[in-house]
């Protein structure tokens, strides 16, 4: 696992042993990257459930002024941060140890881009993406990676993009207009 752009690009990051944890591969966190471009540049960005920290260090590689890294796993959160020593990061963030509805209900941080990658067994996700609606700023965006296509309707949020790779489904919100 590497780090595809930006000024850490090329650095290469801890990641878990065995298959108990998927994270989000450098194709697809460069596609999702591709896509965001500059919304990311001096953006602050929520990698909700963070686990190796990829997409978050991605986000700094690539100019987000902030990152708040969050994961319930306690191993996630120390290879989270292991990685961010690895990289010797210098951006600003922030790393939470908490469930991700409790995070979610309770923080008073506003985000530009909220990147949800739930466990693909877990219909949790979901509910983070309306929770994930009240933290994000008046322009921003939601991205909700799964396994499935997502089907559903999100009060206040419109489905504006969706993409597929291999057995990962983005699907893009934003607020209503």
């Amino acid at each position: 696992m590497r780090i595809v752009g930006g000024i850490y690009k090329g650095r290469t990051l801890n990641e878990f042993k065995g298959s108990v944890i998927r994270p989000t591969s450098d194709m697809v966190r460069e596609s999702l990257f591709n896509i965001l471009r500059d919304k990311v540049v001096g953006a602050s960005f929520l990698d909700l459930f963070c686990g190796t920290g990829a997409v978050g260090i991605e986000a700094l590689s690539r100019g987000a002024k902030f990152v708040q890294f969050n994961d319930i796993n306690k191993n996630s959160i120390e290879l989270t941060k292991n990685n961010l020593e690895k990289i010797q990061a210098k951006n600003d963030f922030k790393i939470s140890l908490s469930d991700a509805l409790v995070f979610l209900k309770s923080t008073e941080q506003k985000f530009d881009i909220v990147f949800i990658d739930a466990p693909y067994e877990n219909k949790v996700g979901q509910d983070c993406i309306l929770l994930a609606s009240r933290v994000l700023t008046e322009n921003g965006i939601i991205i909700y990676e799964n396994q499935t296509v997502f089907d559903g309707e999100i009060e206040g949020l419109e489905i504006y993009d969706r993409r597929k790779y291999g057995r990962a489904h983005l699907t893009f919100f934003r607020r209503e207009n």
